[in-house]
């Protein structure tokens, strides 16, 4: 049952998320009927259902193991970690990097994935990560293909990377100290 309520929490991520791309009409009826903001709830409303049946689903879930990741991946997993950190936020950013990407938190949110895929070796994380890096790749190629080109950003002062860099710092010492806190040590 586990299994299926994780699977049903990445597929309602994903539907949530693609509806505007994959099912214009229905949210234009939705946006329609409960206001632009009416929508946009209902989108939140699903999406934080999405976030609890996938914890739940994850936690519950048997331990299949399909592979025993090598030690040496936590080091590339945690800085690839660092780099979705940084990428997450970084289009809110007011610097020069934002300039750099045209999708940075979608980016953030598939390296994210993929690094914890790599130490991660059972079916249940290979479901939740694997099914999140497949939706952040369907969107970012759905939003490539309906949207036109990219107007890349005024930079700002590099000086605004730099308090962003350190702001990024703070947050991946905060997801490392939760981690630990909850008993995934995020060092080996």
């Amino acid at each position: 049952m586990a299994m299926i309520w994780l699977i049903a929490g990445v597929a309602l991520w994903a539907f949530s998320h693609l509806m505007k791309r994959l099912t214009p009409r229905l949210r234009a009826q939705m946006d329609a009927r409960l206001g632009e903001h009416g929508g946009k709830g209902v989108v939140s409303v699903l999406s934080v259902l999405a976030i609890y049946l996938m914890v739940v689903g994850y936690r519950a879930a048997d331990v299949v193991v399909l592979w025993n990741p090598p030690a040496f991946l936590t080091h590339l997993n945690n800085l690839l970690m660092v780099a979705a950190v940084i990428l997450v936020n970084l289009g809110y950013s007011r610097g020069v990097l934002r300039t750099k990407l045209r999708h940075p938190m979608l980016g953030a949110v598939k390296i994210w994935a993929l690094a914890h895929l790599l130490v991660n070796g059972d079916l249940a994380s290979v479901v939740l990560f694997g099914g999140i890096l497949a939706w952040a790749v369907v969107d970012m190629i759905l939003i490539n293909k309906q949207t036109s080109a990219w107007v890349r950003p005024d930079a700002g002062p590099v000086r605004n990377d730099v308090i962003y860099l350190v702001a990024s710092a703070f947050v991946f010492g905060v997801i490392t100290y939760v981690h630990t806190w909850l008993g995934y040590s995020p060092f080996g």
